[in-house]
């Protein structure tokens, strides 16, 4: 008799749990436009939502800690002519995100450090390339000012922001709309998933596809795929009988799955979200109300199911927090932010430990928000892998620099003036801001000495004169 033995996971009591309602945030008309993009992006500082907006796209800004009702006169950055379709916030700057548009371009936005004041409508660089609209927008993991995006038109361009330079375009790879694309680790590669139900591994530099797979899934609606950790390519998407299905890949040999599992019925799109520290993928499917998570190990059936976490409300959305910006002392592994038809909803999910030690099996060293190598040195052909950080005394964020964009034709005649002042054109974010405070600051400091020297040559003169006057008076 062989007794089925349960495997044994740290994370198999994982639990969500939704916060209160006042710490979500009210009042918020997300958009409804039909493009399966999860509408939120995350980061440590703030939360941004693509919004309805009439006259053309805006989305949200929001600092973390302004929870509650948002006015409906809150500013937003609103500089696109048609809806907001996709916005990535940058790894490295977590005051710059850009967004892409149904207007067919993209644009790179720098967010003050407290938030909004004011809306935004000059964006730091606008990029133009894409002759349909642009629906997806991803960052490079390791390499400053790198950004891919993909539009309706099957092309991906890959930009070198700092210059506001279309560096590479691949053309001619994509016959239809292409669904998603994810770079890897190291970002030397990018898997993306068509219409045309197809999987493809590309080399952007070289501009080759190192690896394909024709009918990864048979369904009709749309597929996702994300690289893991380990080189490895996740993939979700529908079998022919429209159930939802998500498999495992290996790169080099794309013929068979390492791994297909048959989910249920529902025809919302499944969302994957990864955490390369934990080895876990959490699924969220659009318009479910609920987030399936799974791990990915080395031993069959390679994609294990861990839990569910269900709530009432149906999702539009979902915005996914790095793990630099989670409650280290609370044993949070992962946050999400829930997008409703008028709210964002944050959802955490922990892991239930008695100590309150750090616990350092679940908070491996992961990527910091310093950038591994320039964007000059990864179009020549060097790679960087991310630079790692401990997050034992909780993340602390350093001082971020402006991002500085040196281009003569895109952008507006000001802010190539205000560029060409602050300096050399070779470095695309330098701190000359914080040079600019030195310089006042030591303007200000001669300005009271000699001040003060003017005091105290006039009081030396007051004595001289009053004795001279006491000598009158006697």
């Amino acid at each position: 008799m062989f007794r089925r033995v349960v495997r044994a996971s740290k994370f198999r009591h994982v639990f969500g749990q939704a916060l209160k309602n006042d710490q979500c945030y009210d009042d918020i008309r997300v958009s409804r436009v039909t493009w399966d993009s999860s509408f939120c992006a995350v980061n440590p500082k703030f939360v941004a939502i693509i919004i309805e907006a009439s006259g053309g796209g805006a989305f949200l800004v929001l600092p973390l800690n302004k929870s509650g009702r948002i006015d409906k006169a809150y500013p937003t950055v609103c500089g696109h002519t048609g809806p907001v379709l996709d916005i990535d916030w940058c790894p490295h700057n977590d005051q710059v995100i850009a967004s892409g548009s149904e207007d067919c371009t993209v644009m790179v936005w720098q967010i003050p450090e407290n938030g909004l004041v004011t809306g935004l409508s000059e964006p730091v660089v606008a990029l133009e390339g894409h002759s349909k609209r642009v629906g997806i927008i991803t960052w490079h993991p390791t390499a400053r000012n790198v950004l891919l995006s993909a539009g309706c038109d099957n092309l991906i361009i890959i930009w070198n922001v700092g210059t506001g330079e279309a560096m590479i375009q691949l053309e001619d790879m994509h016959p239809d709309v292409i669904f998603s694309a994810c770079w890897n680790r190291n970002g030397s590669l990018i898997c993306t998933a068509c219409k045309d139900k197809t999987i493809r591994v590309i080399d952007p530099r070289k501009e080759e596809i190192v690896g394909e797979k024709e009918k990864a899934h048979e369904g009709a609606r749309p597929m996702r795929a994300i690289f893991l950790s380990d080189g490895n390519v996740f993939t979700t998407g529908f079998s022919r009988m429209s159930e939802r299905q998500l498999a495992l890949w290996n790169p080099q040999a794309m013929d068979e799955a390492i791994s297909v599992h048959e989910m249920d019925t529902s025809n919302g799109v499944l969302l994957p979200f990864y955490d390369p520290d934990t080895n876990v993928v959490y699924l969220c499917g659009k318009g479910d109300s609920s987030i399936r998570y799974f791990e990915i190990t080395d031993e069959a059936p390679f994609v294990h199911y861990l839990s569910t976490f269900t709530t009432k409300e149906p999702q539009r959305g979902m915005g996914y927090m790095p793990k630099r910006g989670l409650d280290v002392n609370k044993c949070e592994i992962a946050r999400f932010y829930k997008l409703h038809e008028r709210k964002c909803e944050p959802i955490i999910m922990t892991v239930p430990r008695k100590s309150d030690l750090f616990q350092d099996d679940l908070y491996p060293d992961t990527a910091g928000p310093d950038c591994a190598i320039e964007a000059e040195d990864w179009f020549e052909g060097k790679n960087g892998e991310p630079i790692l950080i401990s997050l034992k005394n909780g993340y602390v964020p350093g001082k971020n620099r402006d991002l500085k964009v040196v281009k003569k034709n895109i952008l507006d005649n000001k802010l190539s003036k205000n560029t060409e002042k602050r300096g050399p054109a070779n470095k695309s974010a330098s701190p000359t801001p914080s040079r600019k405070n030195e310089a006042k600051l030591d303007e200000v400091l001669k300005e009271i000495k000699s001040l003060k020297d003017l005091v105290s040559s006039q009081e030396k003169r007051i004595i001289q004169l009053e004795e001279q006057m006491s000598k009158i008076a006697i």
